[in-house]
């Protein structure tokens, strides 16, 4: 399982791709390899401001369902259009097409309290 240096990551298994003042959400290959078949996402927060650690969904998995926790403040702007119709994208390619939600970032020091690839893989033992 490989994790991506240039993405920060959350102990809840979350990780943040930051391109200008929008960042792209997703859930790590270690997350979607723990849940399984990813059959559904449904993300009912779009439009809202959120504070970091709030949940912002849940995933769907043939054997349970998960929630999802945003890893800093902001608001959600869209969720991924591709998972509607193929939500198994996020077995297939977490860190890629994936991926869960664009949002907004309030407050861009917060990112700075998340873990680097490396100390994401530290927790994981």
């Amino acid at each position: 399982m490989s994790n991506p240096e240039n993405l920060k990551y959350t102990k809840e298994h979350e990780w943040i791709r930051v391109e200008g003042d929008n960042a792209y959400v997703g859930i790590t290959d270690f997350a979607q390899s723990e849940l399984g078949e990813i059959v559904f996402v449904e993300v009912e927060t779009i439009g809202e401001s959120l504070n970091a650690g709030d949940v912002f969904g849940t995933v769907e998995a043939v054997k349970t369902v998960s929630e999802l926790f945003i890893p800093v403040d902001g608001e959600v702007l869209e969720l991924n259009p591709e998972l509607e119709t193929t939500p198994e994208l996020i077995n297939d390619d977490p860190y890629g097409k994936g991926w869960l939600v664009k949002i907004s970032i309030a407050d861009a020091n917060q990112l700075n309290e998340l873990l680097t690839a490396e100390e994401y893989e530290a927790i994981l033992g």
